[in-house]
């Protein structure tokens, strides 16, 4: 497009070039799997039978290959709020199928882990690489050769990313990701973090947090803050594999229902068979990529996109790394503030504007490409600049207008701030992700002794002691991939909270996760290389003094590191299924990749 920002044309290009080859050869890949494709009358009929024997009264029509027959792989659970609502959908797609003569079958499941179950537990050592197992599944899912297109039923953390990988695999197919929603909004997020803080200080009951955190996740639907499974679904949107305008409608409501008939009617539509194929493979491209990683700084999105963004490229053999998002950072204004950014959450996000506000206002200032394939009526990003709504019954997309609420969202020509507040800082520390919108600029620059701890419980242990009553960069080490699969560090954020607003000059420095909910603290997150096998942060030793920087992008310690002999490797722990999971260690490659061992062992 002739708008489009130098800065976003130049990182376009250098991705383009840098995945030359592995993107042919995906291509390759896809072009082999539809020229493959097999024809359903020449299969076996006892295989034929065992695929349609549980059909019921869509048999016929999978028989005598009426339609397209789509292939339904869900995350549904009833544990996990999100995908609560997903358990009616199997039946309801099928219908919408009927309606426009196809078929549709529950292809298969996947695994669906909740981080806010399991943050400070040890099951959170599992979440990383319950991505590769979703992957995996997907995979499973599909491999049947009996489906023509593909809906994708997924909303959370790593979930929207496994089954992206494993369904890009399958890439020779059109695909589109059905969100359920968002649950309506509680009580207000500074309420919630309040109490959260109160009783990290211990002026508050562990009764009185639960019935704060109860007012806050109370029904089903996505949680309401601005985490990961949000950035989920902004990045489908802004990747044009979401009905447009799909995030944020809530479940149970006639928009919502309206919203997922369309999806099963346009991935029918762009089928190999019609004459609108869009297979996945070729709408997953450098600039939906792009796009993702823009939409993600734009809106202060969740710094675990920087690990999933760089695996669901490989995926599709697009090579993207942190310099990438650094430098689209750079010009990339903050066009969205949303708790924990902000104040209101997604409810209060799309009531503004939201996705179709922020995605007319990236793509008209050039700072987007509108230009990719998508799900759409139309090809490119048009109707995403818009908002869903209905005319009687009918699906109908309209004009956003200007943002209805400036304290949250903010056009293009006078943002928030003029970054997209996600930095990459480096040094002889590694390389690191810092996510400066959601921290105050006096806060971005922290040089002070360490204090290294090797388990958040640890740092915990030592605040309420008061141990850490001063100036601090606490660092927590063997977080990484291979050590104990990267679990997110969630617990440290209400006490290292509590010493920033005593005074204390206070900073993170870890090679685990922080999630989009990680708050207002100053941190170095996704160390790489991890501290496991040597790497610098094996190095350092209490009292060496650690500068981290955003203003200048500096993770580093004028210690002399050279002749220290890195701390032992800890064993890994067993129970709650971790030793399952130690071949995804061993062979996990590092954040900046995306910490998959799958895709690492399967040289992608």
């Amino acid at each position: 497009m002739s708008n489009l920002h130098p800065t976003i044309e130049r990182v376009t290009a250098r991705v383009i070039e840098k995945s030359r080859d592995s993107r042919k050869a995906y291509l390759d890949l896809i072009e082999r799997e539809i020229n493959n494709r097999p024809d359903r009358n020449q299969v076996s009929c006892s295989n034929l039978a065992h695929a349609f024997a549980g059909a019921l009264e869509d048999q016929e029509a999978l028989k005598n290959h009426r339609g397209p027959n789509i292939g339904v792989v869900t995350a549904y659970n009833d544990m996990l709020s999100a995908h609560q609502p997903y358990g009616r959908y199997p039946e309801r797609l099928k219908i919408y199928a009927r309606e426009v003569g196809a078929t549709a079958q529950v292809a298969g499941g996947t695994p669906a882990m909740c981080d806010g179950v399991t943050q400070g537990e040890t099951g959170m050592e599992l979440s990383l690489f319950s991505r590769d197992a979703i992957a995996m599944a997907t995979g499973v899912a599909l491999s049947h050769a009996m489906y023509d297109g593909m809906l994708l039923l997924g909303i959370c953390d790593k979930i929207v990313p496994g089954l992206l990988i494993g369904a890009l695999r399958f890439g020779h197919m059109p695909a589109v990701f059905v969100p359920s929603g968002p649950m309506p909004s509680g009580i207000s997020n500074s309420q919630k973090q309040k109490t959260r803080q109160l009783y990290a200080e211990g002026k508050a009951t562990r009764a009185e947090l639960l019935e704060s955190e109860l007012g806050s996740y109370h029904s089903p639907g996505t949680c309401t803050f601005y985490g990961t499974a949000n950035s989920n679904q902004m990045m489908m949107e802004m990747m044009g594999l979401h009905i447009p305008g799909a995030a944020f409608i809530q479940p149970g409501t006639k928009l919502r229902q309206a919203l997922d008939r369309e999806a099963v009617h346009r991935v029918a539509a762009m089928t190999q068979d019609g004459n609108d194929f869009r297979p996945l493979g070729h709408c997953v491209d450098e600039k939906a990529i792009i796009n993702a990683m823009v939409g993600l700084l734009a809106t202060g999105g969740s710094t675990n996109h920087a690990i999933h963004i760089p695996a669901f490229a490989r995926a599709a053999g697009v090579q993207v790394d942190w310099t990438d998002l650094s430098e689209l950072s750079s010009v990339v204004p903050l066009l969205a503030r949303v708790y924990p950014n902000g104040t209101g959450d997604v409810n209060h996000f799309h009531d503004a504007g939201g996705m179709g506000f922020v995605t007319r206002e990236l793509v008209d200032a050039g700072l987007a490409h509108g230009d990719v394939i998508s799900v759409g009526q139309k090809r490119g990003m048009e109707e995403y600049g818009m908002e869903p709504g209905l005319d009687g019954d009918k699906l109908v997309w309209r004009e956003v207008g200007p943002s209805g609420d400036e304290t949250m969202l903010k056009s293009a020509s006078n943002p928030f701030q003029p970054d997209g507040g996600m930095k990459l800082v480096t040094g002889n520390l590694g390389r690191a992700c810092f996510k400066s919108s959601a921290v105050a600029k006096e806060r971005w620059t922290v040089e002070a002794p360490c204090r290294v701890f090797q388990t958040q419980h640890d740092v915990v242990a030592a605040f309420k002691a008061g141990e850490l009553d001063r100036d601090v960069v606490v660092v927590v080490r063997f977080q990484g991939p291979r050590a104990n699969g990267m679990p997110e560090l969630h617990s440290l954020t209400p006490p290292l909270a509590v010493l920033q607003d005593r005074g204390y000059r206070v900073a993170l420095v870890t090679d685990g996760r922080m999630s989009g909910a990680s708050g207002k603290v100053p941190a170095a997150i996704h160390c790489s290389p991890e501290a496991l096998g040597g790497g610098p942060l094996s190095l350092l030793q209490d009292g060496d003094m650690v500068k981290l920087c955003a203003e200048t992008g500096e993770l580093s310690t004028n210690a002399d590191l050279s002749g220290r002999t890195p701390a032992p490797d800890p064993a890994p722990d067993n129970g709650t299924g971790r030793e399952l999971f130690a071949m995804f260690r061993h062979l996990a490659d590092e954040a900046e990749k995306g910490g998959s061992a799958m895709l690492a062992s399967a040289g992608l």
